[in-house]
C-alpha cells in the first residue's frame, strides 16, 4: 500500500480499550475487554478461568460485606465495596451484551452501542458515591478514635454511621474504647480472600502467557490488586487487634481502600462520558485498523479478485471512530486515482471492511470515503457563518416553494 499518513505500523491486530480504570493504576473497561467474558465457548481455558474470577469476586464481595458488618471491620467493607467495582461492570457487560450486537434500526442507525455507556454511566455513578460514602464514615471513625474521649465517641458513632459498630456492645470482641477494634475474626476472612486471588492471578496469567493475550493478562493484573487491598485490609485488622492502642488502624485502612474506590469509580464515571460525548477512538485500535486496511490492499494486488487494483495507488488519509459500548465505529478515508471507475473503488471498499472485521476486534462498522489523489482535504462540517440565517426557520428556494423541490433523494 502506497502510504498510511501520520501512522505507525506497530500496531496489534486486535485493537481493544482497557477503558475502566481501577485504583493503583489497573484500568476496564470499562471499560477491560469483555471477549472472554461474553465468549460461549465455556470449554476454553480463556473464558473459563475469567468466569470463575467473576463468580469468585461475587462470592468475595457478599462474604467481605458481610464479615466487615459482623466483625466491626471498616477495612473489610470498604474492600467488598472495592470488589463490587470489577463486579458491577462486568454483570453490566452480560446485561447488555445482546443489546449492544443488535443491529441498526431507522430509528437508531448507529446501533444500540451505548445503552452499555448509559449503563455504566450509572453504575459507576453509583460506585463514586459509593466510595465517598465510605470515606466519610472512615474519616469520622478515625476522628472519633483519635479526638475524641470514649464515650463521645462511642455516642458519634452510633449516631453517624454506626450500623458498623454499635452491634459490638454485646457482640463480646473485647475492645469497647472509641468504638472497638475489629474481631481477629476478619483477619481470617482478609487472608482468604488474598490467597484465592493471589491464585486467580496466577492462574490466569498462566492462560494469558500461554495465548499470548494482553486481554487475559489485564484481567490477571485486576485479580492482584484485589489481593493488595485485601492485604491492605488484613494489615489495619491486625495491626488493631495486635497493636497496643491502634484500633484506628481499621479506619485508616477503610480509608485508603475508599479512595481506591472514589479514583476507580471518577474514572470508570468520566469513561462512560466520553463515549456518550462520541470521543475519538484510541491510538491503538486506529493503528490496528491503518495496519489491516494496508494488508488487505496487498493481498488485493496480488489476487485475481483485485481486477487491476495496485496497492501502491491506494493512499490511506484518515482512520476516524467512535466508541459505542463493546462496538467501535469507523471512518477511514482513501485515496485513489481519479480515472478509477465505481467497480475498483468497491473492491477496495469490500476487501478493506472484510480484513478490519475479521482482525481488528470490535469493530462493527466501517464506512469508507474515497476521494481523488489529486483533491485537498475537504471538511464534511458545514462552516459555522453557513449556517447563521437571520431566522431560525430554514429558509427555502424561491423556486422549490412549489411543494416538490425538496423532495430530493425520496423515490418516485
Amino acid at each position: 500500500m502506497g502510504q498510511i499518513r501520520g501512522r505507525s505500523d506497530h500496531s496489534h491486530d486486535h485493537g481493544h480499550s482497557h477503558g475502566h480504570s481501577h485504583g493503583l493504576g489497573h484500568h476496564h473497561h470499562h471499560h477491560h475487554d469483555n471477549v472472554y467474558l461474553t465468549s460461549k465457548n465455556k470449554s476454553d481455558a480463556g473464558v473459563r478461568i475469567t468466569r470463575i474470577g467473576l463468580y469468585s469476586n461475587l462470592g468475595m464481595a457478599i462474604a467481605k460485606g458481610a464479615g466487615g458488618y459482623a466483625f466491626n471491620s471498616q477495612s473489610m467493607i470498604a474492600d467488598a465495596w472495592h470488589s463490587l467495582t470489577d463486579l458491577a461492570s462486568d454483570f453490566l457487560t452480560l446485561a447488555t451484551v445482546s443489546w449492544s450486537l443488535r443491529p441498526p434500526t431507522k430509528l437508531f442507525p448507529q446501533g444500540f452501542g451505548k445503552v452499555e455507556s448509559l449503563g455504566s454511566l450509572g453504575v459507576s455513578s453509583m460506585l463514586l458515591f459509593g466510595g465517598l460514602f465510605m470515606c466519610l464514615g472512615s474519616c469520622q471513625s478515625l476522628y472519633a478514635h483519635l479526638f475524641l474521649d470514649a464515650d463521645a465517641a462511642k455516642a458519634l458513632l452510633e449516631h453517624g454511621h454506626g450500623h458498623h459498630h454499635h452491634h459490638h456492645h454485646h457482640g463480646g470482641h473485647g475492645h469497647d474504647d472509641h468504638g472497638g477494634a475489629p474481631s481477629l475474626h476478619a483477619a481470617w476472612l482478609a487472608a482468604g480472600t488474598v490467597a484465592i486471588k493471589e491464585w486467580l492471578y496466577h492462574a490466569t496469567m498462566k492462560v494469558a502467557r500461554e495465548r499470548k493475550s494482553s486481554v487475559l493478562a489485564s484481567n490477571a493484573v485486576h485479580h492482584r490488586v484485589d489481593s493488595l487491598t485485601g492485604i491492605v485490609a488484613l494489615v489495619a485488622i491486625l495491626g488493631a487487634n495486635l497493636v497496643r492502642d491502634a484500633t484506628w488502624l481499621d479506619p485508616v485502612g477503610g480509608l485508603f481502600i475508599s479512595l481506591l474506590v472514589i479514583r476507580a469509580g471518577a474514572a470508570n464515571t468520566l469513561s462512560a462520558l466520553y463515549e456518550l460525548a462520541d470521543k475519538s477512538i484510541d491510538d491503538e485500535v486506529r493503528d490496528a485498523v491503518a495496519k489491516q486496511v494496508g494488508k488487505a490492499m496487498d493481498e488485493l494486488s496480488v489476487s485475481s479478485a483485485g481486477g487491476g487494483v495496485n496497492a501502491l495507488e491506494v493512499e490511506l488519509r484518515d482512520v476516524m471512530g467512535v466508541k459505542s459500548g463493546q462496538n467501535y465505529l469507523v471512518d477511514i478515508e482513501l485515496a485513489v486515482p481519479g480515472d478509477w471507475t465505481v467497480e475498483l473503488v468497491r473492491r477496495v471498499e469490500e476487501a478493506a471492511r472484510a480484513r478490519v472485521g475479521a482482525k481488528v476486534r470490535g469493530v462493527r462498522r466501517l464506512r469508507v470515503r474515497f476521494v481523488p489523489k489529486t483533491a485537498d482535504e475537504l471538511d464534511e462540517f458545514v462552516p459555522g457563518d453557513l449556517s447563521q440565517r437571520s431566522s431560525p426557520e430554514p429558509e427555502e428556494e424561491e423556486e422549490e416553494s412549489n411543494g416538490h423541490g425538496h423532495t430530493k433523494g425520496k423515490s418516485t
